[in-house]
């Protein structure tokens, strides 16, 4: 996949794909048995399923500063009723 040409559709595609990402490390956690042989490879799981929610975290508040930043053009229409 080519690389966007900005750092808004940049972090516009990582906010497409991080919620993907999150679902299926907590699905692969929730079938992964929780045996005590099982117990590292649970907690990596878990803890790539936190590190997505951060970076998601991390993804918004960046792209509510671009669109602070710009003053929203072009990306919000006004309503002229």
């Amino acid at each position: 996949m080519p690389t966007p040409p900005n750092e808004r559709q940049s972090l516009e595609a990582e906010l497409a794909e991080l919620p993907k990402q999150m679902a299926a490390y907590r699905q692969e956690l929730d079938n992964t048995p929780a045996l005590p042989e099982f117990k590292a490879q649970r907690e990596r799981l878990d803890w790539q399923a936190r590190n997505c929610q951060k970076r998601l975290a991390d993804v918004r508040a960046r792209l509510a500063a671009l669109n602070a930043k710009a003053g929203g053009r072009g990306r919000r229409r006004r309503d002229t009723r």
